[in-house]
């Protein structure tokens, strides 16, 4: 009867539960398969540790409760048998996860994962770089050796690692794509890094995770992971795109913007080291200031911008 209870509550409250969302536990990435492999890991050590010691501290206030079997000592003073298990399986938990977590470090560093270097190095495949600027509120990727970039849409070429130099124009963003790659900072006036390598073809949701104003709920983006082969065919299509980015284009393209149906565009041509002049131009304090009305009546607002967002160079 107690048990029916208690578990009858417990399985409604998961009955909202759905495993559609737990992107962090379906890893389709290396450094998300790391990420995973480390946490499994960690998980059963303590668990080694936990369950072990919550059943004999039960067993103990059972067992040496009043009326119990217990027998009492009361000349006992000290066991050299309970000072090596109390001393030492903390001590060398502790060494095996500070090891793990050294080595989990050099493996999944943003700025050189350990994983991704040994991976190219038997491979041998030549890295693609992309240059991601947050604004408010989308995502730009600017593919630099191609000179295309693409808004709010990330593809990927299976197998090949991805290097990524990341900036903002406004606020701290946080880019993350969960089946993917962990979280790095996204930061105004400066420049981080992060990698990735997808093992598996597919749409994966990034996301930035910090808040970053009234358009925080619509900036997510698609991750495609395709292979190399329609990797390059999306290149050579990207590059017939007649809109053109500049420096100039970008001042208005990195105003607020209500992207609230991803509003996914391609540049054809994108202007050399456009990344490197954001940040700059960031540094000696350019903003790009949310207007009044945008936050009075965005309905109105969004439909006036897309309006005003025709095919051709920014």
């Amino acid at each position: 009867m107690w048990a029916q209870m208690v578990l009858l509550p417990a399985l409604l409250t998961l009955g909202g539960c759905s495993n559609d969302g737990l992107y962090l536990l379906q890893p389709e990435g290396l450094i998300s398969h790391t990420f995973y492999h480390y946490f499994i890991l960690d998980v059963v050590i303590m668990l080694l540790i936990i369950v072990p010691t919550t059943v004999l501290t039960i067993w103990a206030m059972w067992r040496y409760r009043k009326g119990g079997k217990g027998r009492y000592d009361p000349a006992w003073s000290h066991s050299n048998a309970i000072e090596a298990i109390v001393w030492g399986i903390p001590l060398v938990t502790v060494g095996i996860l500070s090891y793990l977590s050294v080595k989990a470090i050099y493996d999944v560093n943003p700025y050189n994962p350990g994983v991704i270097a040994k991976a190219q190095k038997a491979d041998g495949r030549d890295p693609v770089e992309v240059d991601v600027i947050a604004t408010d509120w989308r995502w730009l990727f600017i593919y630099p050796q191609q000179h295309i970039a693409s808004v709010n849409e990330l593809v990927v070429p299976v197998g090949t690692p991805v290097k990524f130099r990341l900036t903002s124009t406004s606020v701290v963003n946080d880019f993350i794509i969960p089946q993917l790659v962990g979280m790095i900072d996204v930061m105004p006036g400066m420049r981080t890094k992060q990698a990735l390598m997808a093992d598996k073809a597919g749409t994966y949701i990034g996301y930035s995770a910090d808040y970053s104003g009234a358009g925080l709920s619509w900036m997510h983006f698609q991750t495609k992971a395709v292979s190399a082969a329609q990797f390059a065919q999306w290149v050579k299509s990207a590059q017939q795109s007649p809109q053109h980015l500049s420096y100039a284009g970008f001042d208005r393209f990195a105003r607020p913007y209500i992207a609230v149906g991803g509003d996914q565009q391609i540049f054809g041509n994108v202007q050399s080291g456009l990344f490197d002049y954001v940040i700059g131009e960031v540094m000696h304090g350019k903003v790009w200031p949310t207007p009044m009305a945008m936050t009075e009546n965005m309905v109105n607002y969004m439909q006036k911008q897309r309006a005003k967002q025709k095919a051709g160079d920014y």
